[in-house]
């Protein structure tokens, strides 16, 4: 802006969205999606406006340009489609556009009776300077335009059928005077990630639990032989704990306790031995081919590998030995290991990240994540990401993903959620969630507005866990079967991101270690398990329907069309879920009570639903197969626990 311009920008940008902290940090899409924008524009006086919204990839040069219309009270609104992955940018610019103000008040005049001579020599001054501005045959219609003008100026003529020529208008419109335009003083950002981002179903699965053999340490080989199983249960994706050597100082025993057998195998976390770190692979569970192997076979299944990132060491990592200026050093001349207090981890050390050489310790951790995936990885689940510096975290998931886009990283932060959300603006693709203790309607439904209907669901995407290795809530331990089924269903139809810890999961493990604790008694975290997966408790065929349900509902793919529907026994939730192209619509009835029958009568709103107030509609329940015809808001509903704990239903006309 020079000062010969800056006095004659007359047009207002203000309230521009969607951008996060005033632009600070990128909003979050995936490919093909539609970017909303929308932005306060007025200017002083009676002048028409014209508003254009301008964007592009990152990296491109050129701005591309489509225009945003007025909706009402100085908002305008426009849209454009991110087709690739990386980041685009955003802006707005408008303008005085002196020709459409000229030809509103030319109509009024002309409509008053006015006489409009002046005002038409006017006008084809206005198109003279379009046709300088134009090239080729638009530049010669626009001066025989202006010429029309003059000539009807000059006879006095009250009228012209020239200015209300909407193709003229139009060509015009090509070739506006944009001296004096206002920019929106901000580029923002958008991120795009594929498709995976939004939409996808995790498996969590200790591999060196999956040998046939009771208390055998399995293989990646054995890992191949539970892809079926995984598979027949729709995920797509499977997550694996840290795959890494497992320090032997301090290795915890079973349950967590001090000191520990020669046979137990240690937690999966206490990473780094004398075979290894963080870019090796437990020696017992293969090689790197061989895990290079499992992601292969997993593919063939329609399974994508994610692997987890712990930035902790155990006392035998080499980076202990190499490196001992990146861990904080106590007075007594030992190492800080790990605490969460009353909760000790003597097997772990936490980075310092607070070194004077950090530049080299940042370099060496995105090294660690560049390795993996160019193992073939290209999903990450990320343990507790709160607890290391923001501004690491920024950079580095940037770097990675301006040279691998398609990279996806989860979240795993049961924080504060100021800091949960700070995580998500700053780069995390997808994050744990409160979910896993929100168990009352008024819990769900205000928590789930509140990511779905808000702000943050612009750069928040929920990821829902039911269970962890880490936590068994208190609704599993005390609800039984009922319990885990209701929870799978709301997780599974709340979040379009959604995983459970298995094999413990589908068969119901709900002893913790004592009352009133969140950790699981024989904790999979300290020993290897071996699991019944055929046993006639499991819920896998459930799972497997429920998933199947996912796959083949659109409307379930995402979250932003989550509404709740009042039903009048605070026992029972009721949602819906609903898309236009194609159009699919869920409604999901759940009774939260794990001992009891609950019915109640729903006062279902029928714009969410797409549906008219009094036509009969058909509602079938993708569960079990039960067709039902209702009318109108208010429907009975009973659910049995014991039975099927939930609805969910197709809505539609026959």
């Amino acid at each position: 802006m020079t000062k010969r311009t800056e006095g004659r920008r007359r047009v207002v940008i203000e309230a521009v969205k969607p951008q996060i902290d005033g632009g600070l940090f990128p909003i979050k899409r995936i490919v093909d999606d539609k970017v909303m924008v929308e932005a306060d524009v007025f200017a002083d006086g009676h002048d028409s406006l014209f508003c254009m919204l301008k964007y592009r990839k990152e990296e491109d040069g050129e701005w591309i340009e489509t225009p945003m219309q007025l909706v009402v009270n100085d908002r305008w609104r426009g849209e454009f489609t991110v087709h690739e992955l990386g980041r685009y940018l955003y802006t707005v610019e408008a303008w005085v556009d002196r020709f459409k103000s000229w030809r509103g008040d030319f109509v009024k005049r002309v409509e008053a009776g006015q006489e409009v001579s002046v005002e038409l020599k006017a006008g084809a001054e206005l198109i003279k300077e379009a046709s300088n501005r134009a090239q080729g045959g638009d530049a010669r219609r626009l001066q025989e335009w202006a010429g029309a003008l003059r000539k009807e100026g000059k006879n006095g003529s009250r009228s012209s059928s020239l200015v209300l020529d909407d193709e003229m208008a139009r060509l015009i419109e090509k070739y506006p005077d944009r001296r004096f335009s206002t920019v929106y003083a901000k580029e923002l950002i958008v991120v795009v990630d594929r498709k995976q981002a939004r939409f996808s179903t995790w498996y969590e699965m200790f591999p060196r639990s999956c040998a046939v053999e009771p208390g055998k340490h399995a293989t990646f080989r054995d890992c191949e032989r539970r892809l079926d199983y995984i598979a027949s249960m729709g995920f797509d994706v499977l997550y694996l704990p840290p795959v890494h050597p497992i320090g032997r100082s301090h290795r915890k025993g079973k349950n967590n306790v001090v000191g520990c057998g020669r046979d137990d195998p240690g937690s999966p976390w206490a990473i780094g031995s004398e075979q290894g770190g963080h870019k090796s692979i437990h020696p017992q569970l293969g090689t790197l081919d061989d895990f290079k192997r499992l992601i292969a076979k997993a593919a063939q299944y329609g399974i994508e590998t994610a692997l987890d990132i712990a930035f902790q060491c155990s006392p035998d990592h080499p980076y202990v030995k190499d490196h001992p200026g990146w861990f904080r050093w106590r007075p007594d001349g030992t190492i800080q290991y790990a605490e969460n207090p009353p909760k000790k981890y003597q097997d772990i050390y936490p980075i310092n990240f607070e070194i004077e050489d950090w530049p080299d310790l940042w370099q060496e951790l995105k090294s660690v994540i560049l390795f993996w995936i160019e193992q073939g990885i290209r999903m990450f689940r990320v343990d507790n990401p709160h607890t290391k510096p923001f501004v690491f975290w920024e950079k580095v998931i940037r770097e990675v993903k301006k040279e691998y886009p398609d990279v996806i990283f989860l979240s795993e932060a049961f924080t504060r959620p100021k800091v949960m959300y700070r995580l998500a603006k700053l780069g995390f693709t997808q994050s744990y969630t409160y979910f896993t203790w929100r168990n009352t309607k008024a819990e769900l439904t205000d928590y789930f507005t509140e990511l779905t209907q808000t702000e943050v669901r612009d750069h928040f995407r929920p990821h829902l866990w039911p269970n962890t290795p880490d936590i068994l809530a208190e609704y599993l331990q005390t609800g039984g079967r009922p319990a885990f089924m209701t929870r799978l269903v709301l997780a599974a139809t709340l979040g379009a991101n959604y995983g459970i810890y298995g094999p413990a999961y589908e068969l119901c493990e709900n002893r913790p270690i004592e009352a009133g604790s969140e950790e699981y008694l024989n904790s999979e975290k300290y020993e290897i398990k071996h699991w019944d997966l055929n046993s006639p408790h499991s819920l896998k065929e459930f799972i497997g329907r429920v998933n199947r349900i996912r796959k083949e509902n659109s409307a379930l793919h995402s979250d932003w069309s989550l509404r709740f529907h009042p039903v009048d026994n605070d026992q029972i939730i009721c949602y819906s879920k609903r898309v236009e192209d194609p159009v699919n619509g869920i409604l999901i009835v759940v009774n939260l009570d794990p001992h009891h029958v609950q019915a109640g009568w729903t006062d279902l709103s029928m714009d969410a639903l797409g549906l008219g107030t009094h036509q009969p509609y058909q509602v079938r329940d993708l569960l079990t197969g039960a067709q039902y015809q209702w009318q109108g808001a208010r429907n009975y509903v009973r659910l049995d626990p014991q039975a099927v704990p939930a609805h969910i239903f197709s809505v539609g006309y026959r």
